[in-house]
């Protein structure tokens, strides 16, 4: 920046001090707070979740589906089987003893472990095998799909509905599916399902699923009547009770789709509660919709050219021993089914956990109208999605996603060097000029607009810009929100290790300065945490700061002695990864402008400052501490 010796060059300065300072706390206010709140009310939520044997809840209690009163795809009075009934609460069995009561066949994958409920059908057990709860590799598979009757039911359920005013039985939640072809299912071997209705309609449903999270269900209808049926089919994403997720303010948890031309849909838990009726969209081509959490989702995928109706719907708990209970879903247009004839639908089924590479891989092989924005990439995404794909690529090379970092702050500095190095030699040269610009206020000391005349003329002709300083700073904060996004959003960053005790970039740093990093048998308070890494990011802001010379001003000088300890603990609760940037970016500039001060001949007042800074030390070892520049 500017030499602060000038009045206005001071002011650039505390502009931009003051704007960093701004942009920093409503990210610890917004973003970094809120994480903390977050994680606190997930360690309760699982404590709860542990000892949870019995309760109650609404797992059966799907939301209310409005119907439009104009509907193509489907009859006004038609809705999506148990839409708008909420049940009273019932006592709830732990997991393990609701899996173990219903007759059920296997899902065993790569990827996945669990069942489908034989007994309704649904696809509601699935643990993710690749993923567990913690960095500790004994700590549990994490959870995604749960039955109905549990403390936290979520499933996804196919089925049909039946003409108005037809007595057709279809499959309902009660209705008992017999296997049909195959025991296990694998990516290898899809199984078949079949249930009678009694009344000479057979329904077919075949379940395939790849190597990772796709699940493919054909659903067809055998007609041996001597009628023709006609059926509308649908498909629902259920969850009753949600993480405690509407703390964050950065990343979008809850209901999500892209319904056709509608777009992106997104609506909290929270915003759907508050709701008095659920969004539809009629008539929609192409797209998805499903439940998001920060790393996992579950999506239904329809046909992506047969018109549908989306539903996004909530419905709150009746009582306080309830839970609410949150639904999106889709119905088709009516499918007519001739008698001796058999016909049937295709859909897919996202369910597991959000890797980038892989929604992008969906997207392509299957059609699916942006289904890329299953992950939330913000409103930086034509910045945060490049960025992400850089740290992809170098991370297949170094194999780290903390040396990717390293790597990518310098790719960064590199992109912003030729406007750093303007800036810097606009510094130097500001230094420079710094007895000329003092001789001018002196002569013209009566006459402050010839002062400015004189002052700006001499700005021309040196070619010096005073406000070089602000823009490298305001230039790459973009840079540094949408790298924030990336270690908060992606999953390829969850868990992702550094050297030494970082063990998960998209966390804090876990010690603290307060228990001495650890070596003090307690933990230090949340709001007094302050890691390694954050020290270091301080230290390194602190020596920054050293590089200019001492205010004129007492209290711009006490501003800016203070200004890297107050960055210090702001940063303390931002992602490891994160302050690591930093960290690395202030070594490199500091590297920068020693190096551009030394090339044009500019004084370095690194070196006095710091004698300045610990001239009673110096004096204490009796050093000189007479606070001499350097050169």
């Amino acid at each position: 920046m500017s030499s602060p010796s000038d009045p206005k060059d001071q002011n650039n300065l505390i502009i931009a001090v003051v704007l960093s300072i701004l942009v920093l706390m409503g990210w610890q206010y917004f973003f970094a707070g809120p994480q903390i709140k977050h994680e606190q009310a997930r360690q309760e939520f699982n404590k709860q979740l542990d000892a949870q044997n019995a309760g109650k809840a609404t797992s059966e209690s799907p939301p209310n589906v409005a119907n439009s009163p104009a509907n193509p795809v489907a009859p006004p009075s038609t809705a999506v089987p148990g839409a708008g009934q909420q049940p009273a609460p019932t006592t709830a069995m732990t997991r393990d003893e609701i899996l173990k009561s219903t007759p059920r066949i296997a899902i065993a994958t790569p990827s996945l472990e669990g069942s489908i409920d034989l007994k309704s059908g649904r696809i509601d057990d699935l643990i993710l095998k690749k993923y567990r709860e913690t960095v500790d590799p004994n700590s549990p598979m994490v959870t995604l799909l749960s039955p109905a009757g549990s403390f936290d039911p979520y499933f996804a359920e196919f089925g049909w509905v039946p003409q108005v005013g037809s007595s057709l039985k279809v499959p309902d939640r009660d209705a008992l599916w017999k296997v049909e072809s195959g025991t296990t299912l694998t990516p290898e071997t899809p199984i078949t399902l079949v249930w009678d209705n009694g009344q000479g309609v057979l329904f077919h449903r075949t379940i395939s699923l790849d190597q990772d999270y796709m699940f493919k269900v054909v659903d067809e209808v055998e007609n041996k009547t001597n009628a023709e049926i006609t059926l509308l089919p649908y498909a629902r994403v259920h969850r009753s009770g949600h993480p405690p997720s509407q703390v964050y303010s950065v990343l979008h948890e809850g209901l999500v789709g892209v319904s056709g031309d509608h777009g992106l849909v997104e609506d909290t838990y929270a915003n759907a509660l508050k709701e008095s009726v659920p969004k539809t969209f009629e008539n929609v081509v192409g797209g998805w919709l499903g439940i998001t959490d920060k790393y996992w989702a579950t999506a239904l995928v329809p046909d992506q050219k047969t018109p549908y109706r989306a539903t996004y719907s909530a419905l709150p708990a009746r009582d306080p021993s309830g839970r609410d209970a949150f639904q999106t879903d889709y119905l088709r247009g009516s499918l007519a089914v001739p008698p001796g004839e058999r016909k049937g639908i295709e859909g897919h089924l996202f369910a597991g956990a959000k890797q980038a590479s892989l929604i992008d891989g969906y997207e392509k092989a299957l059609n699916i109208l942006r289904f890329d924005r299953l992950i939330d990439w913000g409103w930086f995404y034509f910045i945060t999605r490049p960025l992400f794909r850089l740290m992809e690529f170098i991370n297949g090379i170094v194999h780290n996603f903390g040396i990717t970092i390293l790597i990518l702050t310098v790719i960064v500095k590199a992109a912003f060097y030729p406007l750093a190095n303007k800036q810097y030699e606009s510094m130097a040269r500001m230094k420079k000029m710094q007895p000329e610009m003092q001789r001018i206020k002196e002569q013209y000391k009566d006459d402050s607009q010839r002062q400015q005349k004189e002052i700006f003329e001499l700005y021309r002709k040196e070619k010096i810009n005073p406000l070089a300083g602000c823009w490298p700073i305001l230039l790459q904060i973009p840079v540094f929100f949408a790298l924030y996004k990336v270690l908060f959003v992606t999953i390829d960053m969850r868990h992702a290790p550094f050297f030494g005790w970082i063990h998960d970039l998209s966390a804090p740093d876990p010690t603290s300065v307060f228990n001495l990093f650890g070596l003090l048998p307690f933990d230090a308070p949340t709001f007094l945490h302050l890691g390694a890494w954050p020290l270091i990011m301080g230290i390194t802001m602190w020596v920054q700061m050293q590089l200019n010379p001492p205010q004129p001003d007492p209290i711009q000088q006490q501003i800016f002695q203070w200004m890297p300890v107050m960055f210090t603990f702001l940063l303390a609760s931002f992602p490891a990864g994160l302050v690591i940037y930093w960290a690395w970016s202030n070594t490199l500039s500091i590297s920068q402008q020693l190096w551009i001060n030394k090339k044009n001949g500019a004084e370095i007042h690194l070196f006095g400052n710091l004698r300045r800074t610990f001239a009673p030390l110096l004096r204490l070892f009796g050093a000189s501490g007479d606070g001499t520049s350097g050169k």
